[in-house]
């Protein structure tokens, strides 16, 4: 047997330089890492700060209330101010068309990417390099024609106006990133589900379908954060309370001259808990969906 002296000679000079390597470079990703998630956490911080603030107490400057309280929150929930006289109504629109996008770009989507990389139909690599062509111009350029195209349709103040111009603006990105996941699927796997007859409708819903899953889920959820978080296009193209996003109702708050910055805040924050759910929740297919298709094999 090796006495321990003899096995510790033994051992590759190099393992303790890699040691040494990996804990520096763990110090380098802790003092980039901490100052970026400081500086990402305070603006929540400083939101969480105003909702619990008394309103005299409210821009006061501390880093925590004197008397803090939950009163903003229940003013919110129970819509006791006259700026948040829809607001569960405004919070349904904005849920309401987020999931509508979501499922609709999908569809899209999906189906766009299984008959450019699967079928191999005419005109794929086209309608590909043109719904990539399509990010060269900023959405808010197109916010205008947006706007007189929904208005010649009739649709100006209908929610569906909001949810055409999101699907519009995500399905191309979505059609990408399934078309690079699907062109990682072995074909091996479509050659043996013709082998046993099966049609493309079969092909799509038994084999596709089903190894597609992290993807749709990555691509459906960007849809639906996306459309969550729209504020321009919800701005033009809605105008009645009824029917506004919640997104677009926070900015009347801001046209008094004495806003009531607690109850924006408490509002604000109760608005970003549902998109920070559904990320936790799907933040592992989000990953590794979004990726799906960045290396060749």
């Amino acid at each position: 047997m090796t006495p321990p002296k003899a096995a510790a000679a033994q051992r590759p000079p190099g393992r303790k330089r890699f040691s040494m390597r990996a804990i520096s470079n763990e110090a380098k990703l802790l003092l980039i890492g901490i100052p970026v998630f400081l500086w990402t956490m305070i603006p929540v911080y400083h939101l969480f700060l105003f909702a619990i603030s008394p309103r005299d107490t409210a821009t006061s400057g501390r880093l925590w209330p004197k008397s803090p309280t939950w009163q903003n929150f229940d003013t919110v929930l129970q819509q006791k101010h006259f700026y948040l006289n829809h607001f569960w109504l405004q919070l349904g629109n904005s849920l309401a068309i987020a999931i509508a996008v979501g499922l609709i770009t999908l569809f899209v989507a999906t189906t766009a990417a299984f008959a450019i990389s699967r079928l191999k139909v005419k005109g794929g690599r086209t309608v590909m390099n043109l719904a990539l062509f399509t990010y060269f111009i900023p959405a808010a350029f197109l916010a205008v024609p947006m706007y007189k195209t929904m208005s010649n349709y009739g649709l100006l103040n209908n929610r569906w106006s909001l949810v055409l111009a999101m699907v519009t603006i995500a399905s191309p990105y979505c059609i990408w990133v399934l078309k690079q996941a699907s062109d990682k699927l072995p074909w091996e796997l479509d050659e043996a589900a013709r082998m046993d007859g099966a049609t493309p409708l079969q092909l799509f819903r038994m084999v596709y379908i089903p190894l597609m899953v992290p993807s749709l889920v990555a691509v459906g959820t960007y849809a639906l954060l996306l459309a969550w978080n729209e504020y321009l296009y919800a701005f033009l193209l809605l105008s009645n309370e009824k029917t506004l996003t919640l997104a677009v109702a926070l900015g009347n708050f801001l046209s008094a001259d004495d806003s009531p910055w607690e109850l924006l805040m408490a509002t604000g924050f109760v608005y970003a808990l549902p998109p920070a759910a559904i990320y936790y929740a799907f933040k592992r297919y989000m990953v590794s969906g979004l990726t799906a298709g960045a290396v060749k094999s």
